[in-house]
């Protein structure tokens, strides 16, 4: 009996000894960072941007690993699932931590038990949008246009809860006016349908949007968020225009599945927040609309409760619930 005991207390020391060295050790393999998302848009821009940064800092590469689908609930399942020692990560929007809990009474991971904090990544602004050829001229025009129209004006998002939905309920509540939702599969349609007039107004985040402003193809009225973005420092937020309580920018941020030693966490962090602010990509990050943030592991772990919190009131105030 005795020295079972002795055996076991052994064991208990040897793995107690081992997680500082595996730690220590970490990454021992290729990292896998997990993209909700097709390639080619956004999210993933960011994220093979600080995969490529990473490159000079961590012994192992970090791959992109693109799971799209149902908001983001795919990516986010395999990651909370996935072995709780730092080799894979979720780059994460709003959407599938935030939002979509507060949607579906079915989803197969908690937000705040599954996963561990590294870091927020970028900030993106969000901004309402209208053709170049339409009448409205600013937020103001257009508020009256859709008021006139008394609830037939098509406004496009991409999908039931996103977060370019969430800004349009949110601005029409504060604003008075009523619309037509026309949720698409993703910004490209939508962006495709504003220009050729079938809908009339989009939010989307500045990223997106930059292309089609640059080239004088769409108008922004306004920003939905707390303050202008640099790229678009002519653009007011929808606050300063008069429309209070109508902050609904989307973020990225990086988690890790729950139970990761914080040791690992610790790594990833200054391994990420040393990508996020060197110079060339904080440039970069910056020109592409986005705005980058870093910071610890308890500072964006209470950022996401703020978030989970804020999001859950907005889509119980409005009834909004997934497709069936």
């Amino acid at each position: 009996m005795l020295s079972r005991l002795a055996a076991l207390a052994a064991a208990l020391v040897a793995t107690i000894v081992a997680a500082p060295a595996r730690a220590q050790d970490f990454p021992t393999r290729p990292i896998r960072m997990v993209i909700a998302f097709p390639p080619g848009g956004p999210t993933d821009f960011v994220g093979r941007l600080l995969a490529d940064k990473l490159k000079e800092s961590l012994p192992q590469p970090v791959l992109i690993e693109n799971k799209p689908g149902a908001n983001g609930a795919i990516g986010a399942d395999f990651v909370a699932k996935a072995e709780p020692d730092g080799h894979t990560i979720f780059l994460s929007t709003v959407g599938a931590i935030a939002i979509t809990p507060h949607m579906r009474d079915n989803l197969p991971y908690n937000t705040l038990w599954d996963f561990a904090p590294v870091t927020l990544v970028v900030r993106n602004t969000t901004v309402a949008v209208v053709r170049a050829e339409h009448p409205a001229k600013t937020a103001q025009e257009f508020v009256a246009i859709a008021k006139q129209k008394n609830g037939s004006l098509p406004f496009a998002s991409t999908g039931v809860g996103s977060t370019t939905h969430l800004a349009t309920e949110m601005w029409a509540t504060v604003a008075g006016f009523k619309f037509v939702h026309v949720p698409y599969r993703g910004a490209a349609p939508a962006l495709t349908d504003i220009l050729g007039g079938q809908v009339e107004g989009f939010f989307a985040d500045v990223p997106v949007l930059m292309p089609q402003i640059a080239a004088g193809k769409v108008r922004p009225l306004g920003a939905a968020s707390s303050e202008r973005n640099p790229m678009l420092p002519d653009v007011p937020t929808l606050a300063e225009l008069g429309y209070t309580d109508t902050s609904s920018g989307n973020w990225y941020g990086l988690l890790a599945p729950a139970k990761t030693p914080p040791a690992v966490i610790a790594k990833l962090n200054a391994a990420f927040v040393a990508a996020i602010n060197d110079p060339v990509v904080k440039d970069k990050l910056i020109k592409s609309g986005a705005i980058p943030v870093a910071d610890t592991p308890a500072q964006f772990g209470q950022f996401l409760k703020q978030e989970f919190e804020r999001w859950g009131n907005v889509v119980r105030e409005r009834g909004i619930k997934e497709p069936s």
